[in-house]
C-alpha cells in the first residue's frame, strides 16, 4: 500500500484520484460489512475526503469570515459522526470531493486549448553576428537582431524574412490546418513552426510585444471567477447555510430526533448550487477556445447573451484589411491588361508606399512570378513612382503626378476611374513613355465568410450596424454586399464612442467588433468588445473582453449562440439544484430520508450539474 506521506507529495489531481479510489473501496467495505475491522471502514473516507473540506472551511471562516458551501458540509460531517452515522459522513465527504474533482477536470479540459499557448513560448533563438551564430535566450533578442531559424524550430519572435524560403505551420496562431509558404519580405510570428528550409529574419517585435506573448497575456487574464452570476450563487450559499442551520434546529426541537436535523444539514449542502455557474462558464470558455476565441473576462459570455446590437468596424473586420488589385484597365488597344499589370508591378517593385507594395504582392500571388527589375527608379512622395523597365519610361501614381508631368488624361478615362472611386477603390494611373496607358484599381476586399456570418447573426435576432472611419461610398458599398441597413461612415473614435453610449443609454446592449487603435475606446465602452486578435492592434486587443485569435469571423454566430446556451444551462442547473433541495428537505423533515440516502440524493444532483455543464465543451448549434 502506498504510504500516506508519499500520497501527500503527489500532484493534486493524481492525489485526489487516489484518495477517492481508496475512499470508495472503504465505503463499499463499510456498507457491505465485507471485512471485520475494529472501526468502521467509512472513517477512511472521512479522513481522506472530509478533513480537507473541514480544513478549508475553518481557514475561510477564520481568515475572512467567508461562509461558503464547505461550512455547511463540515457541520453535516461533524453532526453525522456525533450521532454515529459514520457511513453517511464518509459518503457526504466522498461525493463532495468527487464533485470537486469533476469540476477541476472540466475546468482543466476547458482551459487546455488556451494554456497550450504558454508551453509554445520559444526559449532560445539563433542570433547571427557576422559569420557566426550564437544561441541566446529568446527573451534577450532585441529589435533589429538578425536571427536564423532551422527546419523544425519554433520562431522565437515576430519578424520579417530577409533571406530564404520555407513553409510555416501557423496553426497555433491562425488555426490554419495547412502550412503557409513564406519568402523574403514576408512576416512571421513567434510560436509558429518552421516546417522545412532554413531562413534568416530580422526581429521586429520581441519579448512582451511578440504575438505569442500577447496571447499568453490574454490567457492569464481569463478568469471565470469574475462573472457576476457567480457572486449571486455565492450569496445564495451564505443564506442557505443560515436557513439550513435554522431548519435543522427547528426540526430537532419539534421532532426531538437528532437524525432528522442531521439529514437536513446533509441535503441542504449547496454544492450543486455553487457549482452550477462556474462549471458552465469554464466549459463554455473551453468551447469558445476551440473556435478561435480567447475569453478574457469571465462574465463576457454572460453579457454577450444579452446583446441585441452588434456594431462592426469595416477595415480589417468584415474586410481583409489590406488593399488588393480589384480591376485593371488599358486605354491603349496595343497594350493588354497583363502588360498594364506587369509594367505597374515592375515600376512599384522598389516602392515603400503601402499601395505600391500591395500591387507587387498581388502580382506575385496571381502571376506566380517576380516583377521585372527596374533599371532606374525614383520615388515621388505623395505622387507615385517613375522608373525605366521593359525599355520604357513608366510613371505610376495619382492624377497630380500625371498633371505635374503634363501627361494628358481625357474625361472618358477619368469617368472610368471615377466609377471605381465611388465604390471605395484607390486608383493608380499608369503612363508609358509619357502617354496615358491605363490604371489599376485597389480596394480592401470583403472577407468571403462575411455575408454568411452577418446573415446568421441576424437570424439570431441581433441587429447589425456598420460603424467605420472610411468614407461613405466605400462604407455603403460594403454594407450593400452584407445587407446591413444601418451604416455610419467617416467616424472618428469619439463618434464610435458616442454611438455606443447613446445605444446603451437607451437600454440597447451593444457588442463592438473591431481591430484598430481607433476602435479601442469603443471596444472598451461597449457592453461586450470583441477584437480581431490576429491582425488587430495591441490597443484594440487589450481593450476588448474577447479576442478572435484567428480572425475567422464566421464563428461569431457560434459565440452568440454559445453564450445563450450557457445561460440556459446555468438557469437549468440553478433551478434543478433548488428543486432537488426543496423536495429533499421536506422528505428529511418528515423522516423519510436518513442521512445516508439524503447524501446520495443531494450529491448526485451535484454530479448531474457538473456533467450537464461539461456538455457545453462540445456543444454546437
Amino acid at each position: 500500500m502506498i504510504e500516506l506521506e508519499k500520497l501527500l507529495k503527489l500532484g493534486g489531481t493524481k492525489r485526489d484520484i487516489i484518495f477517492l479510489a481508496v475512499s470508495a473501496i472503504a465505503l463499499v467495505i463499510s456498507i457491505l460489512d465485507l471485512v471485520p475491522l475494529p472501526v468502521d471502514a467509512a472513517w477512511v473516507a472521512i479522513i481522506l475526503c472530509g478533513i480537507p473540506i473541514i480544513f478549508e472551511a475553518v481557514i475561510g471562516l477564520v481568515t475572512s469570515f467567508d461562509i461558503k458551501a464547505d461550512v455547511l458540509v463540515s457541520i453535516a460531517l461533524i453532526a453525522s459522526v456525533m450521532i454515529g452515522e459514520d457511513f453517511a459522513a464518509g459518503e457526504v465527504a466522498f461525493i463532495m470531493q468527487l464533485g470537486a474533482l469533476l469540476e477541476n477536470l472540466t475546468v482543466s479540459k476547458a482551459r487546455a486549448g488556451i494554456d497550450k499557448l504558454i508551453h509554445l513560448t520559444p526559449q532560445t533563438a539563433r542570433r547571427i553576428i557576422g559569420e557566426t551564430q550564437q544561441i541566446i535566450p529568446a527573451k534577450d533578442v532585441k529589435v533589429g537582431n538578425l536571427l536564423r531559424v532551422l527546419p523544425g524550430e519554433t520562431i522565437p519572435v515576430d519578424g520579417i524574412i530577409t533571406v530564404g524560403q520555407t513553409s510555416i505551420n501557423q496553426a497555433v496562431m491562425t488555426g490554419e490546418s495547412l502550412p503557409v509558404d513564406k519568402a523574403a519580405g514576408d512576416e512571421v510570428s513567434s510560436g509558429t513552426v518552421n516546417q522545412f528550409g532554413s531562413f534568416d529574419m530580422k526581429a521586429v517585435k520581441v519579448g512582451e510585444d511578440s504575438s505569442i506573448q500577447r496571447m499568453v497575456r490574454l490567457v492569464q487574464s481569463a478568469d471565470a471567477g469574475k462573472a457576476k452570476i457567480v457572486g449571486v450563487a455565492d450569496r445564495w450559499a451564505t443564506w442557505i447555510v443560515f436557513i439550513a442551520l435554522s431548519s435543522a434546529a427547528l426540526t430537532w426541537l419539534i421532532s426531538g430526533e437528532m437524525i432528522r436535523a442531521v439529514t437536513i444539514l446533509v441535503v441542504f449542502c449547496p454544492c450543486a448550487l455553487v457549482l452550477a455557474t462556474p462549471t458552465a462558464i469554464m466549459a463554455s470558455i473551453g468551447n469558445a477556445t476551440k473556435y478561435g476565441f480567447l475569453v478574457k473576462e469571465g462574465d463576457a459570455l454572460e453579457r454577450l447573451s444579452k446583446v441585441n446590437t452588434i456594431t462592426f468596424d469595416k477595415t480589417g473586420t468584415v474586410t481583409y484589411g489590406s488593399p488588393k488589385v480589384t480591376a485593371i484597365y488599358s486605354f491603349l488597344p496595343e497594350i493588354s491588361l497583363d502588360e498594364i499589370y506587369a509594367y505597374t508591378a515592375s515600376a512599384e517593385a522598389r516602392s515603400e508606399h503601402p499601395l505600391g507594395k500591395a500591387v507587387v504582392r498581388c502580382y506575385r500571388s496571381e502571376k506566380k512570378s517576380e516583377p521585372k527589375t527596374t533599371e532606374k527608379f525614383q520615388m515621388l512622395p505623395g505622387r507615385g513612382v517613375r522608373a525605366e523597365t521593359y525599355n520604357k519610361e513608366i510613371v505610376a501614381g495619382n492624377l497630380e503626378l500625371m498633371s505635374d508631368l503634363n501627361i494628358i488624361i481625357d474625361k472618358q478615362q477619368i469617368a472610368k476611374a471615377t466609377d471605381h472611386i465611388e465604390i471605395g477603390c484607390t486608383i493608380i494611373y499608369l503612363a508609358i513613355d509619357r502617354k496615358m496607358a491605363g490604371f489599376l484599381a485597389l480596394a480592401d476586399t470583403l472577407r468571403k465568410e462575411a455575408p454568411e456570418m452577418i446573415e446568421q447573426v441576424m437570424k439570431a435576432g441581433v441587429k447589425t450596424v456598420l460603424l467605420t472611419g472610411d468614407h461613405e461610398s466605400a462604407a455603403k458599398h460594403i454594407a450593400s454586399q452584407l445587407h446591413i441597413q444601418e451604416v455610419y461612415a467617416n467616424c472618428l473614435p469619439e463618434d464610435k464612442l458616442k454611438f455606443i453610449d447613446n445605444c446603451q443609454r437607451q437600454n440597447e446592449p451593444v457588442c463592438m467588433i473591431g481591430d484598430g487603435i481607433n476602435d479601442a475606446p469603443a471596444l472598451k465602452k461597449s457592453f461586450v468588445g470583441i477584437a480581431m486578435g490576429g491582425i488587430g492592434s495591441d490597443a484594440a486587443v487589450n481593450a476588448a473582453d474577447i479576442a478572435l485569435v484567428n480572425d475567422d469571423i464566421k464563428e461569431i454566430p457560434h459565440l452568440l449562440n454559445l453564450s445563450k446556451k450557457m445561460m440556459v444551462t446555468i438557469h437549468y442547473n440553478l433551478t434543478f439544484s433548488m428543486i432537488l433541495n426543496f423536495f429533499a428537505i421536506i422528505l428529511a423533515m418528515t423522516g423519510i430520508l436518513n442521512p445516508v440516502v439524503g447524501a446520495l440524493v443531494h450529491n448526485a444532483g451535484s454530479v448531474f450539474v457538473i456533467i450537464n455543464s461539461a456538455l457545453l465543451l462540445k456543444w454546437r448549434k
